[in-house]
């Protein structure tokens, strides 16, 4: 049994969770439309490898500070069901489908919050999934993230911890990303994707042989 490791955004779903999510919340009237132009200017940052997302997540968490996660609960079920369903790459499905098949272990990496990680991770048939854990005291969310984020070097230090430290099954691991902030851990399996790649991780992938897949 090989591991068979997916980034969510822009990976398995066509758009980013967290800027979608976002425009819910203008939606549900929680954010204004000068927050979701901050949001769109942070992904643009994104893109180009230059984000610190500690000021995103500090950002994003900011219309969820006093709120019960049960209130999130059926916004964010009705959120997946209405915006990320329609989503899902067909293609992405196939490829779990056949890792499924081979009896391999699956999970979902992801540098967006937890919150909206594990409902799409469950409507997609995965239990695993790592993401950036969310900080709840006296029953609310503060605002603030817990442990180390999945992003860049994060993730891999996460999967390791996640793994008990057995870098072995890294070797005959699979990880699927369309990502340059993916590179650490891209770089450390031995099966790496680059799917629907950003421009410089296309670059790459080309120079190093890296199979590059074309997702719809």
């Amino acid at each position: 049994m090989s591991l068979a490791i997916f980034d969510l955004d822009e990976t398995l779903i066509d758009g980013d969770c967290s800027s979608l999510w976002c425009q819910r919340m203008a939606q549900l009237g929680w954010v204004d439309d000068a927050f979701v132009q901050r949001d769109a200017d942070l992904m643009t940052a994104y893109a180009e490898g230059q984000l610190a997302m500690e000021e995103y997540m500090a950002f994003a968490l900011e219309p969820l500070i006093g709120r019960m996660p049960e209130e999130l609960e059926p916004e964010i079920a009705a959120y997946v069901e209405e915006i990320i369903e329609p989503l899902i790459f067909s293609d992405a499905c196939r490829y779990m489908a056949k890792h499924r098949a081979a009896g391999d272990r699956i999970l979902i990496i992801s540098a967006s919050g937890a919150h909206l990680v594990a409902p799409i991770a469950e409507r997609l048939g995965v239990q695993e999934t790592l993401a950036i854990d969310l900080d709840v005291q006296h029953g609310v969310y503060t605002g603030r993230t817990q442990g180390i984020l999945t992003y860049r070097e994060g993730k891999l230090t996460r999967l390791l911890e996640y793994l008990e430290g057995d870098e072995s099954s890294l070797a005959t691991a699979s990880f699927y990303s369309d990502s340059r902030n993916d590179l650490t851990l891209l770089e450390r399996v031995g099966h790496p994707y680059a799917v629907n790649p950003d421009p410089y991780l296309r670059n790459l992938a080309e120079q190093r042989d890296w199979p590059i897949l074309a997702w719809r």
